[in-house]
């Protein structure tokens, strides 16, 4: 069977996050999007940890579902934490995403967290001081089960590897504590191909998550699994073994990303000024706004290549196959000549989730012939381009997302930018 899972989403206390993101819309989107397995998100706010106590229950072990309820979702313990701290002489600011196997640690895990002086009412995301060894000390110190991942590694301002305030490997970041990082969450801006350019990223399994702050933006990145029977325990060693040869019951196969253009930081530039660059323009302005002057936001593509040893295009052994996907109401949208917030384009969204059963299905399943014949051919050709990668681009940079072309115009829009495209 297969199963998509989402782990990385936040909540209603979560700033700049929808208040829809409760649980009642985030479980009927999972069930729209065609996701089986998703993060809880936030269990670090304590109001948030309520709703989560009072509304779930255990299911399968590590994993809960609705209290009195036959939905086949499952929730899994999940949040993210930022760290701001001073390393190295200079500000880091890393994002972590922890896995929990159960209530009990994450009691016990808020609870040191408070002892720290964190404020864990202030967000769902909650800012703490602190070196990110401290932080996986704490967790793994409560329950050897907890999982860390490096949350969307390359962004520039709050990452491992971001421009602004990370580190140049894994090790350098987590000193004694690396060995306990097993996984590395793309984020939107980079795709796995990207990743590959550097070895040292080979040992780690690559996750995506959609880091949704409304249900309708659920599985815009996810995984998916392959097996028998899930758990908590089953998912995690499933994320460890990666691409691996192995004989698990529950087995990772792929991930699903963005194309990386359309993440708000593939590209360098200045938000301010409307001005967007590739690496090799960059470098030739010395990384400096040619209108204001300032220092430019140097995007995911340029810092993948800083830290590359690779030339585009390698692909290390053991790793996972992905899909970049462009979300089913983009499509549609772009298809048509109309926004994504336009009452055609939602007949039409839910007219293929009634006909196809839920998103996934239609952007990865239904064969081509079923699409040309059942629904608007421009909404059918515009899946099958995405599907066949025959997309526009237009890049994001700093904090702007990139726009995907599914249409003809498109399609001459990737042949104009085609030059930009490569890392240098």
């Amino acid at each position: 069977m297969r199963y998509i899972a989402d782990f990385h989403i936040h909540s209603k206390y979560s700033r700049a996050t929808s208040r829809e993101m409760d649980l009642e819309h985030i479980s009927e989107w999972a069930k729209i999007k065609g996701i089986q397995i998703v993060g809880t998100g936030d269990f670090t706010h304590p109001e948030w940890l309520e709703e989560i106590k009072n509304k779930l229950e255990p299911a399968e072990a590590g994993l809960f579902k609705f209290k009195n309820s036959s939905s086949a979702i499952r929730f899994i313990l999940t949040t993210e934490i930022s760290c701001i701290y001073s390393k190295g002489n200079k500000v880091r600011k890393i994002h972590l995403v922890f896995f929990a196997p159960n209530l009990e640690s994450v009691e016990k895990f808020n609870t040191q967290l408070g002892w720290t002086g964190g404020n864990l009412k202030s967000d769902g995301r909650p800012i703490l001081g602190m070196d990110v060894k401290e932080l996986v000390k704490i967790a793994l110190d409560i329950s050897k089960d907890f999982f860390i991942v490096p949350a969307h590694i390359w962004t520039p301002w709050f990452s491992v590897f971001g421009s602004k305030s990370g580190f140049n490997s894994i090790e350098e970041c987590f000193e004694e504590y690396t060995n306990n990082i097993f996984a590395l969450e793309t984020g939107l801006s980079s795709d796995p191909a990207m990743n590959w350019m550097v070895s040292g990223l080979d040992k780690y399994t690559l996750i995506s998550n959609s880091d949704a702050h409304s249900p309708a933006k659920l599985g815009r990145e996810a995984n998916i699994f392959e097996g028998s029977e899930i758990d908590y325990f089953k998912i995690i060693e499933a994320i460890k073994q990666g691409g691996k040869e192995n004989e698990l019951p529950l087995k990772m196969k792929a991930t699903i990303e963005f194309f990386p253009e359309e993440g708000k930081y593939h590209y360098d530039g200045h938000r301010v000024c409307d001005v967007c660059l590739a690496p090799k323009e960059t470098k030739k302005y010395n990384g400096i706004c040619p209108k204001c002057g300032r220092p430019l936001t140097v995007g995911v593509l340029y810092r993948v290549g800083e830290l590359a040893d690779r030339d585009e295009g390698f692909k290390p052994k053991n790793s996972l196959p992905f899909y970049n996907l462009v979300p089913l109401q983009e499509i549609i949208a772009d298809s048509l000549n109309l926004t994504t917030v336009s009452q055609k384009v939602k007949n039409e969204y839910d007219n293929l989730i009634k006909n196809f059963d839920n998103e996934f299905n239609v952007l990865l399943d239904v064969s081509e012939q079923n699409l040309m014949e059942k629904i608007d051919l421009r909404i059918a050709k515009g899946i099958i381009n995405v599907r066949q990668g025959k997309v526009g681009k237009e890049p994001g940079y700093d904090g702007v997302f990139g726009k995907i072309r599914v249409s003809p115009n498109g399609n001459i829009e990737k042949k104009k930018q085609k030059k930009q495209e490569s890392l240098f």
